[in-house]
Parts: C-alpha cells; structure tokens; sequence
C-alpha cells in the first residue's frame, strides 16, 4: 500500500539555453519525457513531470531555455512561459554549469523572485576537472542570490541527483496529491508524439537544421495497442523542405523511423507513424499560427 501524500509543490527549472533542464527532467521522474539535444530551442514548451516519493509528489516543470539572442514571436512566446511559470511555483531549481556563470545565467538569474524558495543547481560537475575550483565557486555563487540550497550534480550521470531531491523536498508545502502515483507527465500522447519527432529532427539534421521548422500532428489514432500518427513537419522556407526529405527521401525515412522506435518504447505497444513536409512562411513570427501549432 502506498504513503499517504502529505506534502506536494510545483518545482519550476529553469537556466540559459543548454545547460540540462531536460536531461535533469528525465532523470528525475526516471522516464524519458522532455526531449534533448544540443541545439538551443529544443524545450520550446512548458513540459510538466511527476515524481511520487514516500509521502512526497514533486510536480517538475521544465521551462523553455530564457532567449537572449533570437528576437521572433516564437522566442517571445518562450520567454513569456518562463516567467509564468516562475510565478506560479513553489520552488525554483535555477541550473547553471558548475564553474560557470555568464552573462545569459545572470538574465536568467534577474528573473528569480526574490520572494521564492530558489534551489541553485550546478549541473555538469563531471566535466569539470578541476574539482577543488567547486567550493570557490559555490562561494561565489552564494553572494550572488539568496539562495535556499546550492546543490552539484550530473543530470546525465544521475550523480548527486538524490540530494537535490532531498534539498528541494524540505520546501513543498503541505498538501494532497495533484497526480496518480504511477503518473509521470500532464502532457498527452499527441503532444509527446510530435515533440520525440522534432528532437529526431534537431538530432539528424545537424547544422543543416532551419529552426523555423516545427511538428504538428494532423491525426492520432488509438487501435488497442496500436497508434496510428500522421505529422506534418512545418518548415518556413521552400529550399528547407528538401533538406528535411534528402536524397530518394531518405532522410525523412530516418527522421521517422527513429521516432517510430522511441514512440513505441514510450508507449509500450506498436507505432504507425506518416510523414510528410509543409511550407509554412513566417510560422514562427505568427501570434496565430503558434496559437493553432499549441504555442502559449
């Protein structure tokens, strides 16, 4: 039988583009639900994880990485989600890179209410190689922001990740459950589907990749165990629309077969998954257009 739950807040994380919100996502609610890559832009959406432990629900919310540079509708929809969210929490886990903090982390930073339970997270201590540099900049970083709590840790390890969770789980209010104990994210399977296919997308394009360019799923059907999924990918320009194809089609093939294999693990039956290519000019500076693609 379960523990009854008697302490349950929403943990909103946030940093600069890159530094592991959705890497720590997933490690923390132990499923792969946010999607990753190196690309900036990738979290373009708010993405809501559960973790049930003991007495304890943590509702995590992973935020758009804060945009400095890319000034379009689009990135101001992103933007907007941040700081939303950073009013609504009940603690904040700002990430940084552990030895390093510039100047888009201190916009970030600006954006913290100085009110809120804020957890300062130090992500990527396995690549720093000198470790006798973390307790100088733990130090440093303390005179920066009051923080409740500066916690190291690898998301992509997993390495000090039970601490962190120790440090943020002294600051949930009391409260009963928000989620089913065996429920992981808010988001449905329609939206999970075209985000596994825009991360296949930032993966296998490469540098070649058009970030005016998104997924939408046109329908999504359930048969038992089998999911029928037909997505257009939405890019802004003609010439981009054979990049996404190539040659004989064969890199769309990939894009989509490599999302078919990670969409049948996520919903442990088999996919059928349609692809095609739309030119949509200007999708990304459209108030309207990002409202009907499920832009805030």
């Amino acid at each position: 039988m379960s523990e009854t739950i008697t302490h349950t807040g929403l943990v909103a994380i946030v940093g600069r583009p890159n530094v592991g919100k959705s890497t720590l996502l997933n490690r923390l609610v132990g499923q792969k639900i946010s999607i990753v890559s190196r690309k900036a832009q990738t979290t373009r959406h708010r993405i809501t994880g559960v973790l049930t432990e003991g007495s304890q629900q943590f509702v995590f919310v992973d935020t758009p990485g804060f945009q400095t540079h890319h000034r379009n509708a689009l990135n101001a929809s992103m933007n907007r989600t941040v700081g939303q969210v950073l009013n609504e929490v009940d603690v904040v886990m700002f990430l940084i890179e552990a030895g390093r903090f510039g100047p888009d982390d201190r916009k970030v930073m600006a954006m913290l209410p100085q009110d809120a339970r804020v957890v300062l997270v130090l992500n990527k201590v396995d690549l720093e190689e000198d470790k006798g540099k973390l307790l100088p900049f733990m130090q440093q970083m303390a005179t920066e922001f009051p923080f409740a709590e500066i916690v190291p840790v690898s998301a992509e390890r997993g390495q000090n990740v039970d601490q962190l969770l120790r440090a943020v789980g002294k600051y949930l209010p009391e409260g009963e459950a928000l989620f089913g104990e065996d429920d992981i994210t808010d988001r449905s399977e329609r939206f999970l589907a075209a985000e596994f296919l825009r991360e296949k997308l930032f993966r296998l394009l490469g540098e070649e990749l058009p970030y005016g360019m998104t997924v939408e799923i046109e329908k999504f059907e359930v048969e038992g165990h089998l999911r029928r999924i037909f997505a257009a990918i939405i890019v802004d320009k003609a010439g981009h629309k054979g990049i996404v194809i190539g040659k004989g089609g064969e890199r769309l093939k990939r894009i989509s077969s490599e999302a078919r294999v990670e969409l049948e693990k996520l919903f442990d039956g088999k996919v059928y998954l349609e692809t095609w290519v739309k030119v949509k000019s200007g999708w990304a500076d459209d108030e309207r257009a990002l409202k009907s693609l499920g832009y805030d």
